[in-house]
């Protein structure tokens, strides 16, 4: 997927610039936005374009919507927001096809930006369809388009991919662009030696991750409860943790292939483990430090004895992917082997690469997210990249 023009490699001025951003950010209880990390993730490509001169449509999707009257999905409090930050205008429209937006963008100027409704209002932009995206392109006038929305470019969208092939210019923005060179090149040929830190709940959503990393890794360190269903395959006792049983095989044929590559491949050494857990409250029972978990007793977190031989493996590497946390992060108690990675990753010289929703959320809340050399904005989009898979919101795009 390398060579992929970008905003850089043409001239926009005076252009319906159609741009693909991802502005599905949190709100809290208060309908305020609780975190503007994808509205600043966009920033140096809205700006760029600005610049330029070109005529800025921006479209996204926010959440789940049913239908249009959905107005909690309405993206008009990120227009006040990008303005805010933008420092100028943003013209909102509560469509995002008819005759409000061939108003709204026939009248645009040199520089002007608007930001379209939530393209997912309308079922037609889930299911790629093209009549709907021609329609797109027509009412916007739009004569070019930019994919700047990472974390959306796995899914065949109608704004993803579909509207690129009515138009002449296809390319990415700056976003994109790092993703491509942090997940894509960095790991392709990596400075060594390069570690691959991977967690999460299951063998299952990463085994082929595992299998393509393995090909290109020098050590990997796995935590999460998929530690658990690796304990299973190597015999060991996991009491009442989250293991998948019948991934036991998957678990066998990746430490197999790790020994036939030369791989480390380093498992939890001792487990933090909990009598009771409960996620409402956040709260846990007695918590102690084993190596073998007893029945009715379930690992919640790495135990101390990991932390060290997993913070060493971290400081000795020059490049490090990490996706997915160590254990229950969400709960105080069960967040220190988390915390402690976030802090070893943080501090190592290497080019760090942390990728996929739960780390990124870990990463912030250990309050070390401002060390690391790149945080990925694509969470199953970063997951599918790195298992080699084409996107589509990215194979639609001109090649150099």
């Amino acid at each position: 997927m390398g060579n992929i023009k970008t905003v850089k490699d043409v001239n926009l001025q005076g252009k319906n610039t159609l741009v693909r951003v991802d502005f599905n950010v949190p709100f809290d209880s208060n309908g305020q936005i609780s975190d503007d990390t994808r509205i600043m993730g966009a920033l140096p490509t809205i700006k760029h374009l600005v610049e330029q001169g070109a005529r800025v449509i921006l479209t996204s999707h926010l959440g789940r919507p049913k239908s249009k009257a959905d107005t909690q999905f309405s993206l008009a409090p990120v227009a006040k927001a990008l303005e805010e930050r933008l420092g100028k205008p943003v013209k909102f429209v509560d469509d995002c096809i008819g005759d409000k937006v061939k108003e709204a963008c026939s009248a645009m100027k040199d520089g002007d930006v608007v930001l379209l409704e939530n393209s997912r209002f309308y079922p037609e932009e889930k299911k790629n369809d093209q009549a709907f995206a021609k329609k797109m392109v027509e009412d916007t006038g739009a004569q070019a388009y930019v994919n700047d929305a990472f974390g959306t470019a796995h899914r065949a969208h109608a704004t993803t991919a579909g509207v690129a092939a009515f138009l002449p210019i296809k390319v990415a923005g700056f976003l994109i662009e790092r993703e491509l060179n942090f997940l894509g090149s960095k790991t392709e040929n990596p400075e060594r030696p390069f570690t691959v830190i991977l967690g999460g709940a299951k063998v299952s959503d990463k085994i082929t991750v595992i299998d393509t990393l393995l090909d290109k890794c020098d050590a990997m360190l796995i935590g999460g409860a998929m530690a658990y269903t690796f304990a299973l395959a190597l015999g060991k006792k996991v009491g009442s943790s989250l293991v998948e049983p019948d991934k036991v095989d998957l678990a066998k044929a990746a430490l197999k292939k790790a020994r036939e590559k030369g791989v480390k491949f380093l498992l939890p050494v001792d487990n933090m483990v909990t009598d009771k857990i409960d996620f409402a409250s956040g709260t846990v029972g007695e918590m102690k430090d084993v190596e073998e978990i007893p029945e009715g007793w379930s690992g919640v977190d790495i135990g101390p004895k990991t932390v060290k031989l997993y913070s060493d493996q971290i400081a000795a590497s020059k490049t490090i992917l990490w996706n997915g946390p160590m254990g229950v992060f969400e709960i105080k108690e069960c967040a220190k082997g988390t915390f402690a990675v976030a802090k070893a990753v943080a501090e190592s010289d290497a080019v760090s690469i942390v990728g996929g929703g739960d780390s990124v959320k870990a990463v912030k809340k250990s309050g070390y997210s401002g060390k690391v050399s790149f945080i990925s904005t694509g969470g199953g989009a970063s997951l599918e990249f790195l298992e080699g898979k084409e996107l589509p919101g990215i194979a639609a795009l001109d090649r150099k």
